[in-house]
């Protein structure tokens, strides 16, 4: 008898000793939705970016939308480290993301732009910061580990964005 891949993924039962799992994996959901909305309107905004500062922008929000791309992969891999699954739709990052949907890329000055990525990375950093503090109430130093660097790598981004609007 011939056996089919089961390709659909389970949560498992995980034990190492991290309580809480279920609220830190919900936070890290949302931090996930979060990233992965900003990478796509980093990227949008990278494609449709003019005026005096485009090479500037041009240049600074592909090494933002390359880099969360990649900060969306660990953190959807720690979502399933935890046991649980991580969101796989774009309809399932919109519902869960706190970065909302703003006017098309295309009909925006790059001031607007800006401003946007500034909003978005702030509501990535107030996400890890709801994370990171389930996370070490729960002793998941992993996790803690985690959104400390994601914080940190926000922060710097909507710094360095702010100083454009100077």
């Amino acid at each position: 008898m011939n056996k089919v891949l089961n390709t659909v993924p389970k949560a498992d039962k995980v034990e190492t000793g991290v309580s809480n799992v279920p609220n830190i994996a919900d936070g890290l959901t949302q931090a996930l939705a979060d990233t992965y909305r900003l990478m796509f309107k980093t990227h949008a905004y990278h494609w449709n970016v003019e005026g005096p500062l485009f090479h500037s922008i041009h240049v600074l929000t592909e090494g933002q939308y390359n880099d969360l791309f990649k900060a969306a992969d660990v953190v959807a891999e720690r979502i399933r480290a935890l046991g649980f699954n991580a969101p796989g739709s774009y309809a399932e990052f919109v519902k869960l993301s706190s970065i909302r949907e703003e006017s098309a890329a295309g009909t925006l000055g790059w001031q607007d732009m800006v401003r946007q990525l500034v909003a978005g990375n702030e509501a990535v950093c107030r996400t890890a910061r709801k994370v990171l503090k389930t996370a070490d109430a729960a002793g998941d130093d992993p996790t803690v580990d985690l959104a400390t660097q994601r914080l940190q790598v926000h922060e710097k981004y909507a710094w360095m964005l702010r100083s454009l609007l100077e």
